[in-house]
């Protein structure tokens, strides 16, 4: 049984869904891509919510949440989450699972608040350096299409901001972590797709503890094309926190 939240915070009204039963492991919070919501999740939720008590919720301005006047960058998001699971009284240790930029803001909720989580899976996270060592990588189609979509949540400048927040506070964690790298990346040349995968395998440094997995079958939604690779390492994150 889902539990639906809607929580005041500083001001506005974030919404949340409590999914899973709580058996006394960490609870897992997942937190969506560029735009997306909690829905992003449909695919891997069920079976998710079979190992331990899940939180999904929609950043301020997505989904059924209100819109926040905070600037949309990382640091302002995980402040919000902060709050969000104090005050729904959901208490740390939790596992981070970030899809996208949303893995932008779980590093950076690890990195500034290290006692709250015991374990993090990145789903094809956004490296901080995509902007500089990525993108030129790829066609002037595909830079000018990248640069037009801010428009959901944040605006560009805010989205790379987010990214030079996390480049600044870069520190090693050592708590354990997975990376998953869509290995069928569209529209991705031979080459781009390689050097994601290096980059993606670079993310993988900032834990002492570290399991780096491409997923060979997947487009950038790896939870929607091979869900079981998900569900797989968050039971396996839960299993060794």
């Amino acid at each position: 049984m889902a539990k639906e939240l809607l929580i005041p915070i500083r001001d506005c009204k974030l919404y949340a869904q409590l999914v899973g039963k709580n058996n006394g492991k960490p609870t897992i919070v997942l937190e969506a891509g560029y735009g997306d919501y909690s829905k992003a999740w449909d695919s891997v939720i069920r079976e998710v919510s079979l190992l331990s008590n899940v939180l999904i919720y929609d950043r301020a301005g997505l989904g059924k949440s209100e819109s926040s006047l905070n600037r949309r960058t990382s640091r302002e998001m995980i402040k919000e989450l902060k709050e969000l699971l104090m005050k729904a009284k959901i208490e740390p240790p939790y596992i981070l699972v970030g899809h996208s930029f949303g893995g932008v803001n779980a590093r950076l909720y690890a990195t500034e608040y290290p006692n709250d989580v015991c374990g993090l899976l990145l789903v094809d996270s956004t490296p901080e350096d995509y902007k500089e060592k990525f993108l030129p990588s790829m066609s002037k189609e595909f830079q000018q299409a990248y640069n037009k979509q801010f428009v959901y949540e944040g605006n560009y400048d805010e989205f790379m901001e987010s990214l030079k927040q996390l480049k600044q506070s870069k520190r090693q964690l050592d708590i354990p972590l997975i990376v998953l790298a869509a290995g069928k990346k569209a529209h991705y040349s031979e080459q781009s797709q390689m050097l994601w995968n290096e980059m993606q395998k670079d993310i993988s440094t900032i834990s002492s503890n570290s399991t780096f997995i491409i997923a060979e079958n997947s487009t950038h939604y790896i939870q929607n094309d091979e869900p079981e690779v998900v569900v797989s390492a968050i039971r396996t994150l839960l299993d060794n926190s």
